[in-house]
């Protein structure tokens, strides 16, 4: 199925997805240098880095909950979607927490926001492959000739047709 948010014929989530991903994933690039030279400059880029994620991942959640929308119900698409969509809540709730605990001293976080953003990144991880398995393997958001029940890439099985 292709995508119902588009742009100049571009499905727009798959557009967005970009940066909330590198941005959120540099912020603890940033918290390593912190932690490494105690360098609260780098404490701060974290905390400005992680508010732009969160705007923009909740920028590229609108577009993936409009084509989320539109799969089939009752499909493997319609699962991991789900799945990918609620994991990436999570993530920004993650980020949004641990921003929340930086905000008093953006130079100097607490453990606690460094942690929640490291599981953030990983849980990103995940949601990443889903999202990942809902294009590549899938095709939702690519084609209408998608092969929404297709059964997982880590199965080593064909995904039982072409997508057109």
């Amino acid at each position: 199925m292709e995508a119902r948010a588009k742009f100049l014929g571009h499905p727009i989530h798959q557009m967005l997805i970009v940066f909330p991903l590198g941005v959120l994933g540099s912020s603890i690039v940033f918290d390593i240098a912190y932690l490494i030279t105690a360098g609260g400059k780098w404490a701060e880029i974290a905390f400005w880095m992680i508010l732009v994620g969160v705007i923009s991942g909740l920028s590229a959640a609108v577009f993936g909950l409009i084509d989320w929308l539109a799969i089939p119900s009752g499909t493997r698409a319609k699962r991991v979607g789900l799945l990918h969509g609620v994991g990436n809540v999570v993530v920004v709730l993650l980020f949004v927490f641990g921003w929340l605990l930086r905000r008093p001293a953006p130079a100097s976080p607490p453990a606690l926001a460094v942690v929640l953003s490291f599981a953030g990144v990983g849980l990103a991880v995940v949601t990443g492959w889903l999202g990942g398995e809902l294009v590549n393997r899938l095709g939702v958001g690519v084609a209408d000739g998608a092969h929404l029940d297709a059964p997982s890439s880590l199965s080593g099985s064909p995904t039982g047709g072409e997508v057109r």
